[in-house]
């Protein structure tokens, strides 16, 4: 028999993480496979939106127009934050994103720095050839690409929800909320509260006082970022423009005369359809790059921070 023969084949075994990378991703598999499950369910529920949940808001948008858009959102009696009715729920994925940087923050200031300098598992790594800085590094590097990954597939799929459908939003200051709340800025925000959170678990080394701090921070970065100029300041700004028409039986689009569930009246005025839309802002790239840029240079910041902080401690 050659050796040829008897030479077993070479298993080519798929790249793994490996070291530090490894080591973060098994420490944390927990907020891992919640961040996961996050995504999941948020992108579930956009596609839902977007496909099987539009349609029967959008049936009466086409029989009854902007009338039957009210129609649907007020079906429930009230309009608020997760009610159930097309157009809150259309608005809960936002939200959602807006407590996820939030939530990032905490877990920064917790479960991914403080606790592991508490109980000293930190400075056990130090000591096997992981030098601090390293040590940060990973921390912080595994993290920001998952989250970057994942807060970027939401905002995305929202920016193709709001193509398709958000001609069936109330008007008010809702769409124009939503609309300055899905873009690069919503991506750049949780990687800030993960640099947040790793000064304020660096700086105190106390678990519950690294959480309160954190949290605090990212409330009032949250908050700011609500209301203040150049950021998306929706009580300072207009509303977006709207443009509502009715479609006769010969195509023509005339404005639309109000005639919320009366087949009467649109037959009187011969409408067979309806078309609304938003129409796009000139401010909104403008304040988007420059939210952007001003959160990444934030972090930046305090990721630098961070790391001066790390290098006093490891030192001390």
């Amino acid at each position: 028999m050659s050796a040829a023969a008897t030479t077993a084949p070479v298993r080519r075994a798929l790249p793994a993480p490996r070291g530090l990378v490894w080591t973060v991703l098994r420490l944390h598999r927990t907020a891992l496979w919640i961040w996961t499950g996050f995504v999941v369910l948020t992108a579930g529920l956009l596609l839902w939106l977007y496909g099987p949940g539009a349609a029967h808001t959008q049936h009466l948008l086409d029989t009854l127009g902007y009338a039957g858009v009210q129609q649907d959102a007020w079906a429930a009696g009230v309009t608020g934050t997760f009610t159930g009715t097309y157009n809150d729920l259309f608005q809960d994925p936002a939200s959602l994103l807006n407590i996820s940087s939030f939530a990032v923050a905490l877990f920064a200031a917790g479960t991914l720095t403080s606790r592991e300098l508490e109980n000293g598992t930190a400075r056990l790594a130090w000591t096997q050839s992981v030098t601090p800085a390293r040590w940060l590094a990973a921390k912080l590097a595994v993290p920001a690409l998952l989250v970057t990954a994942g807060t970027s597939l939401l905002v995305l799929l929202y920016r193709m929800l709001w193509n398709a459908h958000g001609n069936l939003l109330l008007a008010g200051i809702g769409p124009r909320a939503l609309y300055f709340a899905i873009g690069p800025a919503t991506v750049a925000a949780p990687l800030l509260g993960l640099a947040v959170g790793a000064v304020a678990g660096l700086a105190l080394r106390r678990t519950l006082p690294a959480l309160a701090v954190a949290g605090l921070t990212q409330y009032a970065v949250n908050a700011f970022r609500a209301n203040s100029w150049p950021f998306q300041g929706r009580y300072q700004q207009p509303e977006l423009s709207v443009r509502s028409r009715a479609i006769t039986s010969t195509g023509k689009e005339i404005p639309d005369p109000g005639c919320y569930d009366s087949h009467a009246c649109l037959a009187r005025h011969d409408v067979v359809g309806f078309t609304r839309r938003y129409l796009p802002s000139p401010d909104y790239w403008p304040r988007q790059l420059l939210e952007t840029g001003v959160l990444l240079a934030a972090t930046a910041i305090l990721v630098a921070v961070a790391f001066g902080v790390l290098r006093k401690r490891s030192t001390s």
